[in-house]
């Protein structure tokens, strides 16, 4: 059901190409799937997502025209750290430059609209993309409420319901996971139980230093610190 969804509204997208327009800019025609990406180090500690967001894309797209040439990227980024490449933001330049003209977005993993579709996509990727000489631009919606879409959810509900559920300890196994006996933040790398003591550790000194500091200067000028910002 999700795989004949997402294709049923990306052809959509690509018939809605007019024959003026595939006349001007040319007839080639390019689908770009752009994932929510994750933190690399997610990745690297077994999480299955981008194998899963690959498969889905390579079931979807043949269920698309043959001619169609295909792409995928990730998008939503935060931070320092390295995420999911290639970033949607580096992809779009990079096919401006090789002449595409025809594109349509495909928000792949995203069942509903939301900031990231209607205002990432729709507004600063539309943008940069226009920029970089991608002049017939189309963004397939995302899943919402097609029928096919939610009547595939309720057959899974009611699959579930008719048999036993699955413990996270089977979906790890089945997922090749390690069960380990860390934290969410050990696994992915962002802190151990340590480093977070003595964060915690230091953060209650520098708080400490600031009430003695306060308690000093108005000790020292008799009044209140407010009234320094003169309030």
């Amino acid at each position: 059901g999700y795989v004949e969804s997402m294709a049923g509204l990306i052809k959509e997208q690509l018939d809605s190409f007019t024959s003026e327009e595939l006349e001007k800019y040319g007839p080639e025609k390019h689908v770009l799937f752009s994932a929510h990406g994750v933190p690399q180090s997610y990745i690297d500690n077994g999480d299955p997502y981008q194998t899963q967001i690959e498969q889905c894309v390579e079931y979807i797209s043949k269920e698309l025209p043959e001619d169609v040439k295909v792409h995928l990227s990730y998008q939503s980024r935060v931070g320092p750290i390295e995420w999911l490449r290639p970033y949607t933001d580096d992809v779009l330049p990079k096919l401006g430059e090789e002449g595409v003209k025809n594109l349509v977005v495909v928000p792949i993993s995203f069942v509903s609209e939301h900031i990231e579709t209607l205002e990432e996509i729709d507004m600063e990727y539309r943008e940069l993309a226009e920029e970089n000489g991608i002049e017939n631009w189309r963004r397939c919606p995302a899943l919402n409420s097609d029928a096919t879409f939610i009547n595939d959810m309720a057959d899974l509900v009611v699959d579930s319901l008719n048999s036993p559920i699955t413990t996270v300890t089977e979906a790890c196994i089945s997922n090749n996971c390690d069960i380990e006996d860390k934290t969410l933040d050990e696994r992915v790398g962002i802190a151990t139980r340590d480093e977070a003591m003595v964060a915690e550790r230091l953060n209650g000194r520098i708080a400490m230093l600031g009430v003695v500091s306060t308690l000093l200067l108005e000790l020292a000028s008799g009044k209140s610190i407010l009234h320094l910002f003169g309030l």
